[in-house]
């Protein structure tokens, strides 16, 4: 039995359909069908059920899907074990974070590195799905919150200042009140946001008229008055059309936490980034509230 047809039965059963496993393999729609065909003709056994809803594990493909995952992790391993020894400054480095971050904090310490490892390139994957540094979906990765696997070497890279913003022509709320304003906040189906928690709080007769769980769209919608929004200073700050309120309290700040796989340690690449992203914090340029560099990574 082949590593690669039992990665294909997982992207099955973990989206449900082939041309969805497909896209998650980068294969095409034909080689996954057929792969799948060729694992349970050598199994001797029907691994899914077709059904109109899509592909739903048999009794005998639940059986082994325990098993295929340890397979999966032994072969990541050693991926991961391998890529770590690499020396080169070449190759592909991907990069997770928010899509604000991504956006804003980001490009002047990609531009410092590329322009530093012109062999080295980058991917940046943003968005609100967390990219797996285990399966190698990414080699380093920026979050609001610390990493929650024994296996991932972190640090609390900085501390964010968010602030509450209006458009800029836009009259002054009152703090305590928000009597004729509407507020744009975020999607907390993901988790909890104390700036949100925070912004409510504070304009408590304010009505609620968007939710986002895009930082930017949320910054454009509060640029054409549409209501108040909470926004880290690095993106408030700016973005054209906004005015910071001063406000008798602020919003919670976040701290931005840098991880990625202790399997990874020595990949010269990622050591030479880390080592950029360290030179903008230790010069202050990602934001108030720095967190001082605390023990190597």
């Amino acid at each position: 039995m082949e590593w690669s047809d039992v990665r294909i039965f997982l992207a099955i059963t973990r989206t449900g359909t082939l041309g969805a496993a497909a896209r998650a393999l980068h294969l095409s729609h034909p080689t996954v069908g057929r792969r799948l065909r060729a694992l349970e003709q050598a199994t001797g056994h029907t691994l899914f059920q077709r059904t109109a809803d899509g592909f739903i594990p048999t009794e005998e493909g639940n059986a082994v899907i325990a098993l295929a995952e340890q397979m999966e992790e032994g072969a990541l391993a050693i991926e991961r074990r391998l890529a770590g020894q690499e020396q080169d400054l070449q190759g592909t480095l991907r990069i997770s974070s928010a899509d604000w971050f991504g956006a804003y904090v980001l490009p002047p310490i990609i531009d410092d590195y590329a322009k530093a490892y012109p062999g080295v390139d980058i991917e940046i994957l943003t968005g609100t799905r967390l990219f797996s540094l285990a399966q190698r979906e990414a080699d380093i990765a920026f979050r609001i919150v610390p990493f929650d696997s024994p296996d991932i070497v972190q640090r609390r890279l900085v501390r964010l200042a968010y602030g509450a913003y209006v458009a800029a022509g836009s009259p002054e709320p009152a703090y305590g009140d928000g009597t004729g304003f509407r507020l744009i906040t975020h999607d907390t189906s993901t988790g909890q946001f104390p700036d949100i928690a925070w912004l409510t709080e504070s304009f408590p007769n304010a009505r609620t008229v968007l939710r986002s769980n895009n930082r930017n769209v949320q910054g454009r919608m509060c640029s054409q008055g549409i209501g108040i929004a909470v926004l880290p200073h690095v993106v408030g700050d700016r973005m054209a059309g906004l005015r910071r309120l001063d406000l008798p309290t602020e919003p919670p700040s976040r701290d931005i936490w840098m991880g990625y796989h202790r399997d990874m340690r020595r990949l010269q690449r990622l050591r030479a980034f880390i080592a950029t992203v360290t030179h903008h914090v230790a010069s202050a340029s990602l934001g108030r509230g720095a967190a001082p560099p605390a023990g190597s990574l």
